[in-house]
């Protein structure tokens, strides 16, 4: 599976981005979709994904409410990102991993197979 994200940017604090990420490669709704992040001088962190037979998404609390995660049917993923924080500056990777019953965590890195190059967010204040 190869994955290109896109969609970063500058933002002013308070405004918005919408983060996208191709699939391609093997059957795409076969595989669980996320979304992490990584600001200078820190660990990757989980920040969001999404079974691969859709459902509610799970969020980490920092972006509860203010970042929304879907997919569609032609292999893409959305992240739609409102409120931006100075905080939120990072870049933003998209991850994907084969769906089986077992693989019930996914909040670390380790967690997933496949990622994409990065895309960066920056949040003037």
């Amino acid at each position: 599976v190869q994955l290109q994200a896109s969609g970063g940017g500058l933002v002013q604090a308070g405004g918005s981005l919408r983060l996208s990420c191709a699939a391609s490669g093997r059957t795409f709704s076969s595989y669980d979709m996320g979304w992490f992040r990584q600001a200078p001088g820190k660990e990757r962190e989980f920040v969001a994904a999404i079974r691969w037979s859709g459902g509610f998404p799970d969020y980490a609390d920092f972006v509860k409410d203010r970042f929304t995660m879907s997919r569609d049917n032609a292999n893409t993923v959305y992240l739609q990102m409102n409120s931006l924080k100075p905080e939120d500056a990072a870049v933003y990777y998209c991850t994907a991993r084969s769906s089986v019953p077992y693989r019930i965590f996914w909040r670390a890195s380790r967690d997933w197979d496949y990622w994409g190059q990065g895309t960066q967010v920056t949040v003037s204040s």
